[in-house]
């Protein structure tokens, strides 16, 4: 994980970004937050939907490009907990502002940490809160998405972009490598050998070269971002919570074991939607040519 405010000053003048600047964006006011719920310093946090069943989070370290400090990955794993926890909640979103996602770690923070202090402090545990959620993280990444950044975007289950949205793994300039799953989710995401170009380069790549990857799902205009993620999480909170937890699990196992293991684990979880009442449900619906009425049983 790396800052940005070193590579804007060291990777510009390489010409990485095309401009030669970093551009800034206007606020198109998509994004409305309410004194409701816990009060943070690094996010906010608000429920947002045509059904207020989606957990919005934005990172908001604005004067340091959203840089990913601990206090604020304790902020976000409590948010993300709360919202995983709370049964009104159907899917969860993370996003940052235009101009930065997260621009990567605090630098200052841990430029004087030692091989021992992070063994002995577990230096970046609180990450496992996101990646542990049950319930579906959807990433809006607008802007910078670069070293931690990135990586947090990867530990969600899905990531919408920005069309001015950039990507990376730039620790290398700085004499270091991902920390946060970088060198293990991205060769998931996109294969070995632009997995190892981007991490040996720490050239960033944009939007479209992410979607053409299998990177990002879907890329939108800026100002539509995160109109369009939201409804994603919509879409996905018209089905069985419990269905679309155990779905989660089972896609995520792919990542974890061998074909054949994935697929007797597939199926064990399949024969296990037939004890449930949201199945029948479903079942019953569909016959019936109606809408389900889940109960999350």
């Amino acid at each position: 994980m790396a800052s940005v405010g070193l590579f804007t000053r060291v990777l510009l003048s390489k010409n990485v970004i095309n401009t030669g600047r970093v551009a800034t964006f206007s606020n198109t006011g998509l994004i409305k937050f309410y004194s409701t719920g816990p009060q943070y310093e690094n996010i906010k946090v608000e429920v947002v939907g045509t059904k207020k069943n989606v957990g919005l989070i934005q990172l908001n370290r604005p004067k340091a490009l959203n840089a990913l400090c601990k206090p604020l990955f304790v902020e976000l794993g409590k948010a993300v907990k709360d919202f995983d926890a709370d049964k009104s909640i159907a899917a969860i979103i993370i996003t940052g502002n235009e101009k930065a996602f997260a621009a990567g770690a605090d630098i200052k923070e841990m430029q004087n940490n030692t091989y021992s202090s992070n063994v002995n402090q577990g230096f970046l545990q609180e990450w496992e809160d996101v990646s542990n959620c049950g319930k579906p993280i959807i990433a809006a990444v607008n802007g910078f998405a670069l070293g931690g950044g990135c990586e947090l975007a990867m530990l969600c289950d899905i990531i919408y972009a920005g069309e001015k949205a950039k990507f990376g793994q730039p620790e290398i300039n700085i004499g270091t490598i991902p920390g946060a799953g970088g060198t293990q989710r991205l060769p998931r995401y996109v294969g070995k050998s632009k997995a190892m170009e981007i991490v040996l380069t720490g050239n960033f790549i944009d939007a479209q070269e992410a979607e053409k990857m299998g990177l990002v799902s879907k890329v939108f205009p800026v100002e539509k971002l995160l109109e369009e993620t939201i409804k994603l999480a919509e879409r996905i909170g018209t089905h069985s919570p419990l269905i679309v937890k155990l779905a989660k699990q089972s896609v995520n196992q792919a990542y974890e074991t061998t074909l054949k293991a994935g697929l007797t684990y597939e199926k064990s979880i399949f024969y296990g939607t037939f004890a449930t009442e949201d199945r029948k449900e479903g079942m019953s619906a569909f016959i019936e040519k109606r809408a389900p009425n889940f109960k999350n049983e």
